[in-house]
């Protein structure tokens, strides 16, 4: 339902544990190459030119919320949104002309990480 509100019709899924990390992370190549070569399937394949990206709260990959950020759901929703800028960076350097959005959901909601109103990040 949140997709067909933001105009999105007909995803094409790419769900990979922790994706958000793989694509933010230095260190993560093997990974990072595996969902980049999955986003550029979709292009090929389904001419897709924009990617959402999404974090939720509580995600096993950053440690959850009590064990990574001590149950600080402030300093969580803060970090994902760095990681979801550095992402979205990381896409629109790899493949230029990529529309990018990036959202956070937590318990309460669904967040727009407003990744291009953060300092270093790429603009769309």
């Amino acid at each position: 339902m949140f997709l067909q509100r933001i105009g999105v019709v007909n995803p094409d899924h790419i769900k990979v544990a922790g994706g958000v990390n793989y694509l933010a992370t230095p260190g993560s190549d093997g990974d990072r190459e595996f969902v980049l070569d999955q986003i550029r399937k979709s292009m090929r394949l389904h001419e897709t030119r924009r990617v959402i990206l999404m974090a939720h709260s509580d995600c096993g990959a950053y440690g959850r919320l009590e064990g990574g950020f001590h149950g600080d759901a402030q300093a969580e929703a803060a970090h994902h949104q760095r990681e979801l800028a550095r992402a979205a960076a990381k896409l629109t350097e790899t493949i230029p002309g990529l529309e990018v959005q990036a959202y956070f959901i937590d318990f309460e909601g669904v967040w727009d990480a407003e990744i291009n109103r953060l300092p270093g990040a790429s603009g769309q």
